[in-house]
């Protein structure tokens, strides 16, 4: 039986600005991931995407970014462990303190943008973010990026670690996400996307932008749904999932505890 998790990312509005399309992406996600105020989201979102997804029954995680409101968490900073850990445990307490309000419990911890990015491949970096979470809480599982430095770091230690992959993203030869600047970043072939995606959960391998196929294990899918297009995406890339036989659950319930 193959089991998969349908993981987004959820409360980046900010103020009087709406991104996404939360209410519907829940429909059909198993796990949420919810800004925590510094790269998106601020404390009125934060409360009101949980009581969304508590609603939902979706299992929730921290979506930690850079602080970086104008570049949304997407410019690469340069800082130190030290401040990587500091910048973690700062957006897990935020979102920690809105969850025990709503009388939830955080699941996972993935974080955004350049600050993923940047972890998949420094190990320095993604020790401090996993040392973060562990400080915090143990339990959580890491949500990374398959095959990266920062799965690595999750089971040094001590966390489990969950394999995401994504469904519209192109992958380079060493398993990396495509740059969003370089052609190919992003599949917009819905079909494509959806065979993909099959491929990686029942072959465990994705074709990289070169043609190269590249082993790559898939605990969770990452789906994006800010427009109504990708809402489509995501209802129907969750239809074939289970018309393929493959059991769509939240993280917890693929890895185990």
């Amino acid at each position: 039986m193959y089991k998969v998790d349908l993981n987004a990312d959820l409360g980046e509005s900010f103020g009087a600005y709406t991104i996404g399309m939360d209410a519907e992406v829940l429909k059909y996600i198993t796990s949420a991931n919810v800004a925590c105020g510094f790269h998106a989201g601020d404390p009125l979102v934060m409360q009101k995407t949980l009581a969304l997804a508590k609603e939902s029954s979706t299992r929730i995680g921290a979506h930690p970014g850079f602080p970086d409101l104008m570049g949304f968490g997407r410019r690469n900073m340069n800082i130190s462990p030290a401040e990587a850990k500091a910048y973690i445990q700062y957006q897990l307490g935020a979102l920690m303190a809105f969850a025990k309000a709503a009388g939830m419990k955080l699941q996972h911890v993935k974080p955004h943008g350049a600050f993923y990015n940047m972890a998949a491949v420094d190990e320095k970096l993604a020790i401090a973010i996993c040392e973060g979470i562990y400080e915090v809480d143990p339990e959580l599982i890491v949500l990374g990026l398959a095959g990266s430095k920062h799965i690595i770091a999750a089971e040094k230690v001590g966390l489990r670690a969950a394999s995401e992959v994504f469904a519209d993203r192109g992958y380079m030869n060493d398993g990396t996400l495509v740059p969003r600047k370089m052609p190919g970043a992003m599949i917009h072939d819905r079909q494509v996307a959806i065979e993909r995606t099959v491929r990686m959960i029942k072959e465990g391998c994705v074709e990289s932008i070169e043609g190269k196929i590249v082993p790559i294990k898939a605990d969770s899918i990452c789906v994006h749904g800010d427009n109504p297009d990708a809402i489509g995406f995501v209802k129907e890339i969750r239809e074939r999932l289970l018309a393929e036989g493959i059991e769509v659950v939240s993280i917890e319930d693929v890895i185990g505890k």
